[in-house]
């Protein structure tokens, strides 16, 4: 059970005091005259993906002396791919002395043996880790010898990824004179989570777990806390669990809604939340301010934001906001993303444009159900029958269109199959005649939807100079987006097109300061 480990791994990670010889040429300790942790960092796996990545990671954090923080990690780099990739290459192994030689396997003790040598890690570390890589292989050769890859395998085998990388860049830190305490979420800071051992949704004695590891007691010195994003400990089995997509987010937000903190920091390689995906669109500008709201719909459209799961602790809270900052320009204020627009956001008019591809559209359309009731409720019956979800809805008396996200529904090549079995289903039984096209781009408009008539009049006439067709138009109930659809090969020119109409302005005077 998760409580009777609190005591026992709260003890094993208590920040070690700098030697003598490190305390000679100590860096600042941050966060010195506070009582308590102040703020939540959290760095993804590209920011601490070999030791030069965890120097500069180990900059920033000292870059903030006014802060005492907690700073939640990733898995080094592709740590997390390469070991699922050795899971799966275990399966193909006879016994142990194939394992060893996989080439996932041999790339993860790589990886971090050299880290950990570059970073002149104590002996006491390396041996840590050390173990944990034979625990890793051992989890391998078991999977070889069962020929079995359960979930519950899988998210153990992922989790030494955190566990090593957390436990490697705090005895960095500690080898620069700092105190720092390496956490394991799932035991010293009590992550309880349900046994989806792949996708565990946090449990609400998290919390009260999360705020006793991580209260300093009277008179005890600052430290940097460095916790393991993304893993938990399943309720009734015990066993340890992945939080899923966005895992490493969440874990950030929960620390901070438990300790009442003001803000969480996520540390990206942009500005913040830009107007478009740069890839696409020259001059994107970062936005001051995003509501939660918004981030959710842009999360869900497809912006690498945050994943919506990430966001929940910090909706639920008083006043936790969460702010992405980058990583290779510390100083610039990022985005926030809150409760409250400051002042008032009266002129605000719009936030952000996705561009979502590939996306199916199904023309449903039924002559007989003219003026009856449960027309709707017919058509979402079949698409629930098909384990199918639908993104955007348009509606008449007699017709339905809908768009279909295949990134959300299919992870194989049957997509073909399954909408023949969807349209078959809705005209065997009589209800519609179906339309399938495929081939198009969602854009949405994520804004002010109050002033919607000026949004729609301005992205008209700037479609419309470019000679783009819009096939489809839906206005989410959020109030904070509208969708339009036009085909694939349009998308980009109508992406840049709006985005020229909304943000011709230099970056001041359409993103003041939060």
């Amino acid at each position: 059970r998760v409580t009777s480990t609190l005591v026992t791994s709260a003890v094993a990670v208590n920040p070690a005091p700098p030697s003598a010889a490190a305390s000679s040429n100590a860096a600042q300790q941050p966060g010195e005259k506070l009582k308590q942790y102040s703020v939540v960092m959290k760095f993804g796996g590209s920011s601490v993906a070999d030791a030069a990545r965890m120097r500069e990671v180990a900059n920033i954090v000292l870059a903030f002396q006014e802060e005492m923080p907690i700073v939640v990690l990733s898995a080094m780099g592709k740590t997390t791919n390469l070991l699922l990739a050795a899971g799966e290459g275990a399966l193909k192994c006879d016994d142990a002395s194939e394992v060893l030689v996989l080439e996932a396997v041999v790339a993860i003790r790589k990886l971090h043996v050299a880290t950990m040598d570059e970073l002149n890690v104590d002996a006491a570390t390396r041996a840590e880790v050390s173990k944990l890589m034979d625990k890793m292989e051992q989890v391998c050769t078991g999977i070889a010898l069962m020929q079995e890859l359960t979930s519950r395998t899988r998210a153990t085998l992922v989790s030494f990824g955190e566990r090593m990388s957390t436990r490697i860049f705090s005895a960095y830190l500690r080898s620069l004179g700092l105190r720092s305490g390496q956490y394991d979420a799932f035991d010293a800071l009590g992550f309880v989570v349900t046994d989806e051992f792949e996708n565990g949704n946090i449990l609400d004695q998290t919390y009260p777990n999360v705020k006793a590891a991580l209260t300093l007691g009277s008179g005890e010195p600052a430290s940097i806390a460095v916790v393991t994003g993304f893993l938990g400990r399943g309720e009734k089995t015990g066993a340890i669990a992945t939080l899923g997509r966005g895992g490493s987010d969440l874990s950030a937000t929960v620390i901070g809604a438990a300790l009442g903190l003001a803000e969480v920091q996520v540390w990206k390689d942009v500005d913040g939340v830009l107007s478009a995906d740069p890839r696409e669109v020259e001059g994107t500008v970062p936005m001051a301010f995003l509501s939660f709201q918004e981030a959710t719909e842009l999360a869900y459209f497809g912006a690498q934001v945050l994943h919506p799961q990430s966001m929940r602790p910090a909706m639920d809270s008083d006043n936790l906001c969460v702010r992405v900052k980058n990583s290779y320009n510390v100083r610039a204020p990022g985005t926030l993303i809150g409760h409250v627009r400051p002042g008032g956001g009266e002129d605000w008019l719009l936030t952000s444009i996705v561009r979502k591809k590939n996306v199916t559209m199904l023309d449903i359309v039924s002559t007989r159900m003219l003026g009856q009731f449960g027309f709707l409720s017919k058509v979402f019956n079949i698409m629930a029958s098909n384990g199918i979800s639908v993104d955007c809805v348009a509606t008449s008396e007699v017709s339905v269109s809908l768009t279909l996200d295949p990134a959300k529904l299919w992870d194989r090549d049957l997509v073909p199959e399954e909408l023949d079995h969807l349209i078959q289903d809705f005209e065997e039984n009589g209800i519609a005649r179906v339309k399938c096209t495929t081939g198009h781009s969602i854009i949405s408009l994520i804004g002010n939807v109050e002033r919607n008539n000026e949004i729609m009049e301005r992205t008209f006439k700037a479609l419309g100079a470019e000679n783009i067709r819009i096939t489809m138009i839906s206005q989410g109930a959020s109030k904070t987006n509208i969708s339009l659809l036009c085909d694939d090969a349009q998308g980009s020119e109508a992406v840049k097109a709006i985005h020229n109409e909304f943000f011709p302005h230099p970056q001041s005077k359409i993103n003041p300061e939060v």
